[in-house]
């Protein structure tokens, strides 16, 4: 089969990506992720009658663990499915690449199972966050000065 005949098949079998559904999507749920998160701290600030503050820590860890169980459980994969990057963006993704890479690497053993595999996907995540947080704060100072 010829190289273009090939490409053309292929391109005729892809599905076609619907990237005005797919947005509306991604915002309608990291909006609903947002109000979540707003009930959480919300919840723990009234509840434990601690600062919104010290509320936001403790709605984290809620997303965190909520993704980790999701995840093994076997149910954060078909959810982002559907809800797109409005499920995966939030702490909630972090969460599942973490734990998925735990998951997967776990009969390799502790150390080179899940020590070794669990921060390759994170990893960069974590990397670039700390650079553009340098960056930022550089900026920041630039700008602003010293406050």
């Amino acid at each position: 089969m010829e190289k273009n005949k090939y490409k053309d098949l292929v391109n005729r079998h892809t599905p076609k990506e619907n990237i005005l559904g797919n947005g509306v999507t991604a915002f309608l749920i990291g909006g609903f992720m947002g109000m979540l998160a707003e009930f959480f701290i919300e919840f723990y600030s009234y509840i434990l009658r601690i600062s919104s503050k010290e509320a936001a820590t403790f709605m984290i860890v809620t997303f965190i663990f909520a993704g980790c169980l999701l995840t093994c459980l076997g149910f954060f994969d078909r959810w982002v499915g559907k809800a797109k990057c409005g499920l995966i963006i939030p702490i909630t993704g972090f969460a599942h690449a973490m734990q998925s890479a735990a998951l997967e690497y776990r009969k390799e053993g502790l150390v080179t199972g899940i020590g070794a595999n669990m921060f390759k996907l994170a990893g960069s995540v974590i990397i670039y966050g700390v650079v553009s947080a340098y960056a930022f704060g550089l900026l920041r100072i630039l700008l602003f000065g010293v406050q």
